[in-house]
């Protein structure tokens, strides 16, 4: 099935509606309402006081196409697929026959999950979109078949009991009649829409398309160059703009001299953007842009500019000496965030004591598709065209950054070529926004790759400190664990030295381990540079550590690692964290719905093991390692097999990787996002680190931060999708945190050389 990205207005929606000859449905979350019949029959219901406002819909118009506007960001993961196939399949609509439309930025229509999320979810991230949207998409798909057998039940005046939606028609049962949907339009659009509780939803076994390997509705734009991107989006009378940023967070220009710039042939304008002095949160951080007729005037302008820079107080910024802070913090007491037990008792009375440190470095989203965005202010309107993963949260923005209501902001939604947690950021696209109101022109703000490594968000900079106690039969009996690290909330508010209870909850306080004495603390630290999401974010380094140690309490304990992790995970429960006093986040979901399950940790690192031939002999040269872990309510186990060579050259012959995810809606998208995971967890395991120097990015580009590559990758990616329950978890991050210490262990057991330190780089000699 092909489609095509098209924005839709609310104004523009009820147009078609009420003019078109269509039958719509619009999908309140949590719950349906009567502002779909409103929508139907252009009341005043649908207007904007209407506390209600629809969130998802679809349209079905008289020669039965079937309509549906995908709300949230597509970056890869498949979302603007798996969400319309369940409506579709609840819909009992023919596939070839549904077409995709975009939505726009709007918090009055997108506003509420399964889950109350508050304004601003059609931001995606936090591998929530199936997570909180699939149930009401399934309800909508079905609520909109139960009205179509019902507008043919009274076409044929015979008993809805009589009647069945099939395959983009209904059947009247008795006597094998048919009706297509499109000549159901006028009738169902006429029909009151039935209350939710007597929706019913398809039993599995009657899916057609949920369950079912279904390729992405962009595959064929994709694959043959005709997708646009944010980097593709033009406009006429467009001008090109790059941007001179401070080369260290917090700087500001002291002076420019651009006469040399202005000269450069289709140059038009030098314009200074004043910058936001720390904590930025979403804004630009200044600097001088040059605006031209074409992108290489205006790269060849920027060249040419003459500025002095005030670096402000993170100038002298050495992420070498910073790294030596956070060390040492780790090994003194923090603020404890768990504490079960007496660890302090434990450890004296251990008949064994093991202790080990960690340190994962700053790492850079390198996206394939770097920043940009296009923007037209004018008349006390704007109107942008970006990559966003944040349509929400970037029309709020230029609201207040332009100073007009965000009714008259539009936030139009490409596709993005890459995410990772950069695009949820919209400083990219506010420049463009405020370049266009200077030049009174549409603008197009474009960002290198050389900028976005210098400029960007970074994952923040972490040091371990663990130690545990053995009892006299190789028993963990306790567990002592320190995190430090810049914090994501440093980025938007003074005086941060802590990491949020969202943070420690990503894989350092949810410890699921079976230990009697538990203790988590959490140092402080004060950041230096953009802090921001960045895909799993510290699931990365709280899975590198507590796996890593695992495998470490194995050897210490003589036993086979596999089977001391089961140990350490203890039975099949729930881990009740309240015993600790965590303040526990959980993803943002209920704790009762979405548990931590030692059952299901216990399933996939079984399956992977099993799949992976855990215990089969492997030549001098190669090691296995295996790591598990839950995140996003989503449980991935990773077996990794490598082969060192004799100068210390990596290569990996097999990875592995069990996951339980739950509820299924396309198994292709779960292995492409666990396969994807892998390139980008040993990209970073391998290579990832950007270092400061002077308060400055000492890395630029693929030359000196380079990602896997096909020579580099691994030869056999198998994934393994275990049995699941009735919900849905996240995909698109959750296989990225077991990669580096699967790995990790795996090196060790090839050579008997413990890796602590990330990136591997030169460390085995290569």
């Amino acid at each position: 099935m092909r489609a095509t990205i098209t924005n839709v207005s609310r104004r523009e929606f009820l147009h078609d509606v009420t003019a078109g000859g269509g039958f719509a449905l619009a999908v309140t979350l949590p719950g349906a309402t009567r502002v779909a019949e409103a929508l139907r029959t252009g009341t005043a219901a649908a207007s904007p006081a209407d506390p209600f406002n629809p969130n998802v819909y679809v349209r079905i118009d008289a020669d039965g196409t079937v309509t549906v506007v995908a709300h949230r960001s597509e970056m890869g993961q498949g979302v603007r697929t798996g969400l319309p196939m369940a409506l579709a399949d609840e819909l009992e609509a023919d596939w070839s026959k549904v077409r995709i439309e975009q939505a726009i930025g709007d918090e009055a229509r997108f506003k509420t999950g399964t889950y109350v999320d508050g304004p601003g979810t059609q931001n995606t991230d936090g591998s929530r979109s199936l997570r909180h949207f699939l149930r009401p998409l399934r309800e909508a798909g079905a609520t909109a078949r139960a009205m179509l057998e019902a507008a043919a039940a009274q076409r044929w005046s015979v008993p809805l009991t009589e009647v069945e939606a099939r395959f983009h028609q209904v059947v009247h049962r008795p006597s094998g009649r048919t009706v297509a949907y499109g000549d159901l339009v006028a009738i169902a659009r006429d029909l009151p829409v039935p209350p939710k509780e007597q929706v019913r939803l398809k039993p599995p076994s009657a899916f057609r398309y949920i369950g079912k390997e279904v390729p992405i509705v962009d595959l064929f734009d994709i694959t043959t160059g005709r997708a646009k991107y944010g980097i593709d989006q033009v406009q006429p009378g467009m001008k090109y703009a790059v941007v001179a940023r401070p080369p260290v967070y917090g700087g500001r220009v002291t002076s420019v001299d651009s006469s040399a710039a202005e000269a450069v042939a289709g140059v038009e304008r030098v314009v200074r953007l004043e910058g936001t002095p720390p904590p930025s949160g979403f804004l630009p951080l200044g600097g001088v842009a040059v605006v031209a007729r074409n992108t290489w005037a205006a790269i060849q302008g920027r060249s040419k500019l003459k500025i002095t820079w005030d670096d402000g107080p993170n100038g002298t910024y050495d992420s070498t000496a910073y790294r030596a802070q956070l060390e040492a913090a780790a090994t003194r007491p923090g603020k404890v965030v768990r504490n079960e037990g007496d660890v302090d008792a434990a450890l004296g009375g251990a008949a064994r004591r093991v202790t080990a440190d960690y340190y994962v470095p700053h790492l850079a989203h390198a996206t394939m598709e770097p920043p940009a965005a296009l923007a037209v202010v004018a008349d006390g309107h704007c109107e942008v065209w970006a990559p966003t993963q944040n349509p929400q949260g970037t029309r709020d923005t230029l609201a207040k950054v332009l100073g007009i209501p965000s009714d008259r902001v539009r936030v139009n939604v490409s596709l993005l070529g890459g995410g990772f947690g950069r695009k949820s950021k919209p400083d990219f696209i506010v420049e463009a926004a405020l370049l266009s109101r200077e030049v009174g022109a549409p603008v197009k703000v474009l960002w290198t790759r050389d900028d976005d490594m210098h400029h960007g968000y970074y994952h923040t900079v972490t040091a371990q400190h663990l130690e545990a106690g053995l009892d006299a039969r190789g028993r963990t009996v306790a567990w002592l664990h320190r995190t430090v690290f810049p914090s994501i909330p440093s980025t938007f508010a003074p005086g941060v030295t802590h990491a949020s209870d969202g943070e420690l909850g990503l894989g350092f306080v949810d410890l699921p381990y079976d230990i009697p004495n538990i203790r988590c603390e959490n140092p402080e630290a004060e950041a230096h540079v953009r802090i921001g999401w960045y895909r799993s974010v510290a699931n990365i380094q709280h899975a590198f550590a507590v796996n890593s140690f695992a495998s470490e309490l194995a050897h210490a304990a003589g036993r086979d690692p596999k089977d001391y992790l089961l140990e350490l995970i203890g039975p099949p429960r729930r881990v009740d964290l309240t015993r600790g006093g965590v303040k526990y986040v959980n993803y943002g979901d209920p704790i009762d719905l979405y548990p931590i399950d030692a059952g299901r940790l216990r399933k996939v690192v079984e399956l992977v093991a099993e799949r992976a031939g855990w215990g089969r002999k492997l030549p001098a040269g190669r090691g296995r390692g295996i790591a598990v872990h839950r995140s996003f309510v989503t449980y991935v186990a990773t077996v990794v097999e490598v082969e060192v060579g004799k100068a210390g050259e990596i290569s990996l012959p097999r990875v592995d990787v069990a996951v339980d995810c739950g509820f299924v809606v396309n198994p292709d998208r779960v292995r492409s996002q666990m396969e994807g995971a892998c390139i980008m967890g040993l990209s970073n395991t391998l290579y990832g680190q950007v270092t400061f120097r002077d308060g400055r990015a000492q890395q630029s580009n693929f030359n000196d931060y380079p990602v896997v590559r096909i020579n580099a990758a691994p030869r056999e990616t198998r994934v393994h999708i275990a049995p699941g329950g009735d919900l849905p978890g996240g995909v698109g991050e959750p296989g990225v945190p077991p990669l580096a210490p699967a790995l990790c262990n795996a090196i060790f057991a090839a050579t008997g050389k413990r890796i602590r330190n990330l990136p591997i780089g030169t460390q085995l000699g290569a």
